[in-house]
C-alpha cells in the first residue's frame, strides 16, 4: 500500500490487490498482469492520461467515498502529482507480485528508468547543442525566401544523422 498527493491536497492510497487488478480490468480492458512482459510499463509511462485512469481505478473505492469523479480526479494531475502518482503505482504493482515476478518486474522497471533517463538526456543535449535552433532557422530562412540569419551557417545534418553506404 502506498499514498500519494494529488495537486488538490488529497491524499490518494494505491494499494493493487486482486480486487483492484480485476476493477482496472472491468473499467479499461487493461491487464495489469501484462506489466511483467514490460510493454505495459511502457504504454503508461508514455500515456499519462491511461496512467491516471489506472491510477483513478484503483484508488475508485476512496474516490467514491469523498465524492471525487474520474473527471475531478484528472484535474488534479499534473506534474509532480503524476510523477508521486506514477511511484506509488509503480512500487505497489511490484510489490503485488511473488517473489520470482516481482524480481523480474523490479529489473523491467529499472531498465525503462535507466532508458528513459537516457533519452531526457540525449534531448537535453540536443538542446543545448544548439542544432535544434539552426536547423528552426533554416526553415524559417526557406519559408520566408529570406537567406539564414548573419553569423549563422546553413543547417547541415549531424554527423549521427548522416549514413554511409
Amino acid at each position: 500500500m502506498r499514498t500519494f498527493l494529488d495537486n488538490a491536497g488529497r491524499t490518494w492510497t494505491v494499494s493493487v490487490t486482486v480486487a483492484a487488478v480485476k476493477r482496472v480490468k472491468d473499467l479499461l480492458g487493461v491487464n495489469l498482469m501484462d506489466a511483467i512482459e514490460g510493454k505495459l510499463l511502457e504504454r503508461l509511462a508514455n500515456d499519462p492520461v491511461l496512467l491516471c485512469d489506472v491510477v483513478y481505478c484503483i484508488c475508485k473505492a476512496e474516490a467514491d467515498a469523498a465524492k471525487v469523479s474520474d473527471e475531478d480526479f484528472g484535474r488534479s494531475m499534473a506534474g509532480d502529482a503524476l510523477d508521486r502518482a506514477t511511484v506509488a503505482f509503480t512500487e505497489d504493482l511490484v510489490s503485488f507480485f511473488p517473489a520470482g515476478r516481482r524480481r523480474l518486474l523490479a529489473k523491467a522497471m529499472e531498465k525503462l528508468k535507466a532508458l528513459e533517463q537516457r533519452v531526457l538526456e540525449a534531448a537535453e543535449a540536443r538542446l543545448d547543442s544548439g542544432e535544434a535552433e539552426r536547423l528552426i532557422e533554416a526553415e524559417l530562412a526557406k519559408a520566408t525566401g529570406e537567406s539564414t540569419p548573419a553569423g549563422h551557417a546553413e543547417a547541415q545534418p549531424s554527423r549521427e544523422s548522416v549514413t554511409t553506404g
